[in-house]
């Protein structure tokens, strides 16, 4: 006994060791964590259990038969973050470069199967030097089994994805399918063919940053959702991230105490709609003000900044907010927009997470590179994803909403369950100027008379009083009592139930 106890002692320390205390020391001088290091960093303090310790990779080709490390380069378990059972693997770059191995991906799927069974979220901390060619079509296989868990986990339980170190060629499509991804800047990077067969196909010479970094991958490609200085930042990041997700889609979201007061005006948001109509405002100044203490966790921020999406409480419950930024492209929808607040919107429903939606908007923002694009079919996905939606739905209209934009923003048409508006809302097919030319055509010349019309226009149609009478606008609210509002409205549709009818699964226009 004595024996086989020395033994198991002696194999759980090759594990934690890793790939040794040289390759260690290496990681470190990167500026990265070992994959152990940033698990203690996730998890609660001696709450993370691990699982496959002691498996080993099969391979014997190519002298892999004498190179064998407990654990075979992927850490895997669970534990509790913030006293809530989570599951994680963390990639472990120090054993054959943290590359995916047959068995190797045997343990990703193993905790991912268990956070399905259970409703876990599930944490991948990818560090990965890709699939391990010593085991051929083996390694390309076991991807395809995580890829499988992935879409088969999708909208059952929260996936996220933590790239911390290169994520290349197929590893790339196992975070492209989670629910979120965070990246780790100038240490982490994805891409699906690297800088040399770039170089070597199109003559393109780019740097690993360039092509795949994050940077360029939460502002410019939209792949990613945040990107964060170093290892530490990101991983108290994303702890402070799962706070506001409910473990599966079977739980609603969590609460959290707050002290802030539910009925608390705010009479500085009288003020924030500038009296001229083509002035711009910062939307997350109205966000920030009638959420809970201020603390919202915004998405994309860099990525299509005509739209801000993140996760905020209200009386300590989490909601997911999509707003219009007027400070940027005047809060048009384009293709970018549209994707990135599709895509949000249709997680908060995945996941029981009410949908609170701020409304600035003249339009969707003309062009032939927006035509070309597709904004049709890219711009038809946020208007399927709010109306496919059947959480909790409360929308205000600040100032504008103008023509399809105004449909599309969660409006009553697209069962809002209740819709307010500011007394600065105007609600119209097109903007006074615009719908006076081409109403009194004849006049477009004459300078006096459209100004005129433009001013008759205005009376009729710049205010929320039109489709108040129509039933489409609950109530004309003040600004100072939109938290009070808000909070109320969510408490009444704590128990809303509302069913799509029954179909394998929608076609949304991808």
């Amino acid at each position: 006994m004595q024996e086989i106890i020395k033994r198991l002692e002696a194999k759980r320390a090759a594990a934690r060791l890793g790939g040794g205390q040289r390759r260690i020391e290496a990681q470190h001088a990167k500026g990265k964590l070992a994959a152990r290091e940033r698990l203690e960093l996730l998890f609660d303090e001696s709450s993370f259990e691990e699982w496959d310790m002691f498996v080993e990779h099969d391979c014997h080709d190519f002298g892999m038969g004498a190179s064998r490390v407990p654990g075979d380069g992927v850490v895997t378990g669970y534990g509790t973050v913030n006293g809530r059972v989570v599951f994680a693997f963390s990639q472990d770059f120090t054993v054959f470069g943290g590359s995916l191995s047959a068995a190797h991906a045997r343990k990703i799927c193993k905790i991912m199967d268990q956070a399905m069974k259970i409703g876990a979220p599930v944490v991948g901390l990818n560090d990965s030097g890709g699939a391990r060619i010593q085991e051929g079509v083996a390694s390309l296989a076991g991807y395809a089994d995580v890829f499988q868990r992935n879409v088969l986990a999708s909208g059952v339980v929260p996936q996220i994805s933590v790239v911390m170190g290169p994520c290349a060629g197929g590893a790339v499509y196992s975070p492209a399918m989670t629910d979120f991804i965070f990246m780790v800047k100038d240490s982490s990077y994805m891409f699906v063919t690297g800088p040399d067969v770039v170089k070597t196909v199109t003559h393109e010479v780019v740097t690993h940053e360039q092509l795949g970094g994050a940077v360029t991958h939460t502002s410019r490609s939209g792949v990613a959702d945040l990107a964060f200085e170093n290892d530490v930042e990101a991983i108290l990041q994303l702890r402070r991230f799962i706070d506001f997700l409910p473990r599966s889609n079977r739980e609603q979201p969590p609460v959290r105490p707050s002290g802030d007061p539910a009925d608390r005006p705010e009479y500085s948001l009288d003020t924030l709609v500038p009296p001229n109509p083509n002035k711009p405002y910062d939307i997350r100044e109205l966000i920030l003000k009638v959420i809970d203490e201020g603390d919202f966790f915004e998405l994309q921020p860099d990525y299509a900044q005509n739209i801000i999406t993140g996760f905020a409480r209200m009386e300590g419950a989490t909601v997911g907010v999509v707003a219009n930024q007027p400070l940027v492209l005047a809060g048009c929808l384009d293709i970018d927009s549209s994707r990135k607040a599709a895509r949000f919107v249709r997680f908060c429903d995945c996941f029981n997470i009410p949908i609170i939606t701020f409304v600035d908007v003249p339009g969707f923002l003309p062009g032939t590179k927006q035509e070309f694009g597709g904004i049709i079919k890219h711009g038809a996905k946020l208007l399927f994803a709010f109306a496919e939606a059947t959480v909790p739905k409360l929308t205000l209209i600040t100032r504008k909403a103008y023509g399809g934009a105004y449909d599309v923003m969660s409006s009553k048409h697209l069962r809002g369950d209740v819709n307010y508006a500011w007394p600065s809302a105007e609600i119209a097919v097109m903007g006074p100027k615009g719908a006076v030319e081409i109403i009194f055509r004849e006049d477009r010349n004459d300078g006096a008379k459209i100004e005129q019309r433009t001013e008759e226009y205005r009376e009729k149609f710049a205010n929320p009083f039109v489709a108040g009478s129509l039933g489409f606008i609950d109530d004309v609210i003040m600004p100072h009592d939109t938290r009070r509002q808000l909070c109320r409205d969510l408490r009444m549709l704590r128990d809303k139930r509302l069913e799509n009818p029954w179909k394998k699964h929608d076609n949304i226009p991808l």
